[in-house]
């Protein structure tokens, strides 16, 4: 799908659905049936609102996060569509969203609520049914973000003690199904960002305040949680994603000139080192990835050109 800069691009999609989210200020996201090419749904914010990726999609659900984040009284609203009439269904007995961040593996997504007693909890649901469980709970004011889903495991990240000295930001793990959450060990201090984990093995980045660039991070590998740190290189901060068997994530590289260059590795257990995935020539920026029904989607930016496009690429995994 080629589209101009300032129009439609790519959210996510799979075999029967495509999501694209328009230029437009709020962000206006259509569902649009791939083989009648009609849109089953378009879902415009309300005011204040803008659209906040990404779309938990399957056959037959999909679920838009929209956020307000201006003013005295930021809120997050999430929207539940039936893709088979087009309306919105009731989200009845879903834990609040309290953090913008949504996980998404087909059908099962993970993300951040406030409980009873004012703790952040992770919460893994299934998209189909609404049915949920809290992997963990932090007390206030620390909380939980970050909600990476594999096929096997949600990966997220617990910030305790924010806004003081002793801010501590660690990357955690739990098998979908049940199980409690273990911490994946740092390989330099406790401000681990964000990290995807698939059959044991975990693919996260560090970033310290302090670093110049927070763009970009150290990725680390551990094959199993007792496993010694492997590193992987530099990679664009917050890009790590699982997908059918593979971790991926994006790396940016600059020239002595300049000129930005993008690729996209992937890494599975077992591998001694990382592959290369894709390229894009220079002057090419990549959106982040997402991943339906083992495959990855990535829009391409051709910012160098004239006129300007974008270009969605896929890739079974």
């Amino acid at each position: 799908m080629r589209q101009p800069v300032d129009g439609q691009h790519l959210v996510t999609q799979q075999h029967k659905y495509v999501v694209t989210r328009g230029s437009d200020e709020a962000g206006t996201t259509t569902i649009t049936d791939r083989t009648s090419k009609k849109a089953v749904v378009r879902h415009v914010p309300a005011t204040g609102f803008v659209a906040q990726s990404p779309v938990v999609l399957d056959d037959h659900w999909a679920l838009i996060e929209d956020i307000r984040s201006d003013g005295p009284d930021p809120q997050i609203k999430v929207v539940r569509y039936d893709l088979t009439t087009g309306k919105a269904a009731p989200l009845a007995g879903l834990p609040p969203v309290s953090e913008p961040e949504i996980g998404a593996y087909d059908g099962t997504f993970a993300y951040s609520s406030t409980d009873a007693k004012n703790r952040s909890c992770l919460i893994v649901a299934a998209l189909a049914t609404l049915k949920s469980r809290a992997v963990t709970c932090v007390d206030a004011p620390g909380y939980v973000a970050d909600p990476v889903v594999s096929a096997d495991t949600v990966t997220f990240s617990e910030i305790i003690a924010p806004e003081t000295a002793r801010r501590c930001k660690r990357i955690l793990s739990a098998p979908l199904s049940n199980g409690t959450a273990k911490p994946v060990p740092a390989a330099t201090n406790c401000i681990q960002w964000s990290g995807a984990t698939i059959g044991g093995a975990t693919v996260w980045s560090e970033v310290a305040a302090a670093d110049p660039d927070q763009y970009q991070s150290k990725a680390y590998v551990r094959e199993s949680g007792d496993s010694p740190a492997r590193p992987l290189g530099v990679v664009v901060t917050d890009t790590i994603l699982a997908c059918s068997n593979w971790i991926l994530w994006e790396v940016r590289t600059v020239s002595s000139t300049g000129e930005e260059t993008y690729q996209i590795n992937r890494w599975r257990p077992g591998l001694a080192k990382p592959q290369r995935m894709y390229a894009a020539k220079p002057g090419v920026a990549l959106t982040p990835m997402t991943c339906q029904d083992n495959t990855v989607y990535v829009e391409a930016a051709y910012l160098a050109s004239t006129p300007t496009y974008t270009e969605t690429i896929s890739a079974a995994v």
